[in-house]
């Protein structure tokens, strides 16, 4: 057999040889420096046979980076040793310890075990210990394959071993790895051995975890731990969930009264509080104002309808996971609205339309409701009921292309106007043989080749998706990192031939026949619940001046000058600025500190010296720090706070 190197040569050797007997070839060096490896795109270890004709490219310790996946896997294994250890050490014979699944994850891995007794968050580092002991040991990694009755031989006390191989095809090799006396059912790939894993790896957690996700059955304790090649990419990480622990949405939410949660009212129904309705109406009058500007023309439509509306859609059959169950009313059924896409449908559908009168662009905040399961709410960011910027443009086909342009340039804007400018672009098409995707496939054909063309004409990078479209139409999303680095999917832009062609809509064209209108559906923000939930975070809490709930707070000295606090908070109020007076008995150091909790951009401190010039002293908040001016005439300040509430800046 041969295999073939990254420069293009090729390596001679015997069947069944591994990435080691490769790196053998090459040189002695290679083989002691060797970690890993890649088969034709795929990492694999050194002691797995290499398929005839792989292209490979060896992994060493000088990037041991590009084999993140494999160490992880490794210090998994080396975890769930440990753990075996621990309970030993207490008395419990080996056979007492079970174990589940243990994948490597993103940034780690996890493991999930049925134990004697459940292991305390105060035990991790103890089980961290005795890893780093296992390491230093310098435990081979070896790899056996061996018959499905053998397997079964291997965890006579073990029924979820028992069940993992029992599932698995009679006539199909399976894969034991061992370091010391530990031995476990795994495809792999390793590390050679324990003593070739990076130290900076730390466990972070324990929770509950179904076997097989399935909540009728046992529920075992799933430890989870990360890793990384260096220490400072640990330390980097760390410190990333210490940031992100800060800006947590629902601790800031909590803490700037934004929204609640009531359980008497529903989990994932959030309540809006009066600073939070501040900050989501300032995003829809934004929104509202660009697409006054762009012909846009507003709806409204109720929170159920009949269930035959979305059978005729497809949403009823379509989604029946996620929508909630129908209600019976004197002889129909309702159902409450998953999507606001029918009810605009029905609206275009109100009256006769002409080729002069489209595209028709109708757009609504529209709330819809769809179910989640208990154990996925989180805040705002997984809901039960959520408000969608929704707008659907009804077109002819010599109109989309710059139909879907204005869109893009619409969302692109509403993206930077906050400043996510770290985006990628994301074309969502079907995936070949699923059965899920309505409608034609010419409409299918040109629909995705439409979208491609305009993201290409734009010069915007995108990748494509088989599998992400929409059950009716292809589509464009965007996904926007945060200042954390985390990636969030928010706007999303879809080309629909489909439900036309469902609720049999037209337009009478210049020829005076029927002809079918093609739909876009267009969200910026997506769920208005889940983006202010990803601003917050972006943000921490510290909103620009438009958006801040409460965007000045005037500080009197002593209580002689809370009646000129109160005119300039007068003259700020009657020009739109939501301004207040902490006129409390507190020193002004203790007001300012109450300021600073509460985010509150703007502190205006005034004593006599302002008060007979008409003048404040300015403490501002920025993410760069904070910013201090004496003397500053109030009508000057006022000017300026105004520019920056009218350019949103």
């Amino acid at each position: 057999m041969h295999v073939t190197l990254p420069d293009g040569k090729q390596l001679d050797l015997p069947f069944g040889a591994t990435a080691l007997d490769a790196a053998r070839a090459i040189g002695p060096r290679l083989a002691q420096d060797a970690l890993a490896a890649t088969a034709n795109g795929e990492l694999v270890d050194l002691m797995t046979p290499l398929p005839d004709g792989a292209s490979i490219t060896l992994i060493t310790k000088k990037n041991p980076g590009d084999a993140a996946a494999v160490f992880r896997h490794s210090l998994g294994h080396v975890m769930s040793q440990a753990v075996g250890e621990f309970y030993r050490a207490k008395g419990h014979p080996a056979e007492a310890i079970k174990r589940g699944v243990g994948p490597s994850i993103e940034n780690g891995w996890y493991q999930d075990f049925d134990l004697p007794e459940p292991l305390r968050e105060e035990d991790l580092p103890e089980i961290e210990r005795l890893m780093r002991e296992i390491i230093s040991r310098n435990l081979d990694f070896t790899r056996r394959e061996v018959s499905k009755a053998e397997g079964l031989a291997q965890f006579p006390h073990d029924p979820y071993k028992q069940e993992l191989i029992g599932g698995l095809p009679d006539d199909e090799p399976i894969t034991f790895y061992q370091q010391g006396d530990y031995v476990d059912l795994c495809r792999g790939p390793h590390f050679p051995s324990t003593g070739r894993l990076p130290g900076a790896f730390k466990l972070m957690s324990t929770s509950g975890a179904y076997w097989r996700g399935n909540e009728k059955n046992p529920i075992l304790q799933r430890i989870y731990g990360v890793a990384f090649a260096t220490q400072k990419e640990l330390d980097e990480y760390l410190h990333q969930l210490e940031e992100a622990k800060r800006r947590d949405h629902r601790k800031l939410g909590r803490e700037l009264e934004l929204f609640t949660i009531d359980p008497l009212v529903g989990r994932g129904l959030p309540l809006w509080l009066p600073n939070g309705t501040v900050l989501r109406e300032e995003l829809a009058a934004f929104l509202k104002e660009q697409q006054f500007k762009r012909g846009y023309q507003g709806v409204i439509t109720p929170n159920i309808g009949n269930l035959d509306l979305y059978k005729t859609s497809g949403h009823y059959q379509n989604y029946s996971d996620s929508n909630f169950s129908p209600i019976t009313v004197d002889d129909e059924q309702y159902m409450l609205k998953p999507m606001n896409c029918p009810h605009h449908v029905r609206i275009y559908a109100s009256k006769p339309r002409s080729y002069r009168d489209l595209p028709v662009r109708l757009a609504e905040f529209g709330t819809v409701y769809r179910y989640e399961q208990s154990g996925e709410l989180n805040g705002l960011t997984r809901v039960r009921g959520f408000t969608q910027d929704d707008a659907h443009l009804f077109c002819r086909p010599d109109q989309l292309k710059k139909e879907f342009l204005d869109v893009l340039d619409l969302t692109v804007l509403v993206l930077k106007t906050f400043g996510m400018n770290d985006v990628r672009f994301r074309v969502g098409v079907r995936e070949e043989g699923n059965s899920k995707y309505v409608g034609d496939e010419a409409n299918w054909a040109a629909a995705e080749r439409q979208i491609i063309e305009a993201v290409e004409e734009v010069g915007l990078p995108y990748s494509v998706e088989p599998g992400d479209a929409a059950f009716y139409g292809p589509k464009l999303d965007f996904v926007v990192k945060d200042v954390l680095g985390r990636e969030w999917q928010l706007g999303t832009i879809q080309v629909d031939y489909n439900l036309p062609e469902r609720f049999d809509i037209s337009y009478t064209g210049e020829d005076g026949a029927a002809h079918r209108p093609i739909m876009i559906h267009r969200a910026p923000f997506g769920s208005l619940e889940r983006f202010v939930g990803i601003l917050i975070e972006h943000y921490a809490g510290d909103f620009p001046l438009w958006l801040a709930p409460r965007q000045v707070v005037i500080i009197p000295i002593a209580d002689r000058h809370n009646e000129y606090a109160e005119q300039l908070r007068a003259e700020l109020h009657e020009v739109g600025l939501r301004a207040e007076v902490d006129d409390s008995s507190n020193r002004m150091q203790a007001k300012v500190r109450t300021a600073e909790l509460s985010k509150i951009p703007v502190m205006l401190i005034v004593g006599d010296k302002e008060q007979e010039g008409r003048q404040v002293s300015v403490r501002e908040r920025s993410p760069e720090g904070h910013r201090e001016e004496k003397g500053v005439a109030f009508d000057d300040l006022k000017a300026r706070l105004l520019e920056r509430q009218r350019t949103r800046a």
